[in-house]
């Protein structure tokens, strides 16, 4: 296994006798795990089905699960609703008595509307458990073929993402090595303007020594320490199987804190455009974790 992306489609299909079902799964990204359920009326039992599976395959995402289920026509009974047709019959009468209209028939009073519906026919308890077992099943085959696309996502981010983490790691041995002139650049930066100030007053000690206290304020040895430490994490993250994307989340903000110290701590033009190019590619990297699980 590997990381895993949060936006992904599964779908399953089922029959059992005279019923036959469709089950979608979709989710996008979320910050947490939220599932909405919809079924058929007299299902609502699936509900809990699709949130223990969804809970059991997913730790990140908006998910929705969709039931749509239909019993084939002329499976169940049908009845006369007699109360409907004395309504029509009481309201038709003073008509027919009046000579305004003629006495209706059968097939007539049969065909409005009302007068013959569907029996609600009540399942048998064993026949109703086996039918929701039947569709649970394929609330489970959904979820897994959702599961499965996006792993497919999250096996396209690994590259993406890999790739940023690598550039982030070449662009921090491009700043030390630009940060290993910092103390000179500093030093020769202090000294003209202290000799355009001072002039023969300016003594070489004291070039020294606030060249020194300058020098040790832009030290970003921390920065670029905690930079290649952060970036071998990223790279062991990336290759650790289950949710890692709230790790991955925390570490871009971690990476983003030590180029703006970086920036603001250069003494050259440099270096501030190494630090730049940085908090670019971390940007970019930060986007592509918002998809990750």
């Amino acid at each position: 296994m590997m990381i895993s992306g949060m936006t992904g489609f599964g779908r399953a299909e089922g029959a059992l006798d005279a019923w036959s079902w469709a089950v979608e799964a979709r989710s996008v990204n979320g910050r947490n795990l939220e599932v909405r359920f919809r079924g058929p009326p007299g299902f609502e039992g699936l509900e809990r089905a699709a949130r223990e599976g969804a809970q059991a395959r997913f730790q990140r995402g908006q998910l929705t699960v969709g039931l749509q289920a239909k019993r084939s026509e002329g499976a169940g009974s049908v009845r006369l609703n007699l109360e409907q047709l004395e309504r029509y019959l009481a309201a038709g009468a003073p008509y027919v008595a009046a000579g305004l209209a003629t006495a209706p028939s059968l097939d007539g009073l049969l065909g409005l509307r009302g007068v013959i519906e569907a029996a609600d026919e009540v399942e048998d308890p064993e026949v109703l458990a086996a039918l929701e077992a039947r569709m649970a099943a394929s609330i489970g085959v959904a979820l897994n073929g959702l599961a499965s696309a996006r792993g497919e996502e999250g096996a396209a981010l690994l590259g993406v993402l890999d790739g940023f983490v690598t550039h982030i790691g070449a662009l921090t041995g491009h700043a030390e090595t630009l940060a290993g002139g910092q103390p000179a650049a500093i030093k020769a930066r202090f000294q003209s303007r202290l000799i355009e100030l001072a002039g023969a007053a300016a003594s070489e000690e004291r070039i020294v020594q606030e060249a020194a206290a300058l020098a040790v304020k832009a030290d970003v040895r921390e920065e670029l320490d905690r930079l290649k430490g952060h970036v071998a994490t990223a790279h062991s993250l990336l290759a650790t199987s289950g949710g890692v994307g709230r790790k991955l989340d925390f570490l871009t903000q971690e990476f983003m804190r030590e180029a703006n110290t970086l920036c603001s701590k250069s003494a050259s033009s440099a270096l501030t455009a190494v630090g730049l190019d940085l908090k670019a590619t971390i940007e970019q990297f930060r986007e592509q974790v918002q998809n990750v699980e």
